[in-house]
């Protein structure tokens, strides 16, 4: 079963957040290292421009924001 998690909260992800390679990639990683970790996703706690599935983001993994979580998944 799957559930939909759309604008509940930006994730949390393993990714370093950067500039993703200009050639066509399938499921792009970005950089191998960095200082700042991806979130993505919508998030309810901001505006629409906020809210897009595809919104892609960086921040220290020490950020705290009421509308940044994480997914588990088995």
């Amino acid at each position: 079963m799957t559930h939909d998690m759309s604008g509940n909260v930006h994730e949390w992800c393993q990714d370093w957040f950067g500039d993703y390679s200009s050639s066509s990639q399938v499921d792009p990683t970005g950089p191998t290292s960095g200082s700042t970790r991806v979130y993505r996703g919508g998030s309810w706690y901001f505006d629409e421009w906020f809210s897009r599935v595809s919104f892609r983001n960086g921040a220290v993994a020490t950020y705290r924001s009421y509308g940044i979580g994480l997914r588990l998944a088995l």
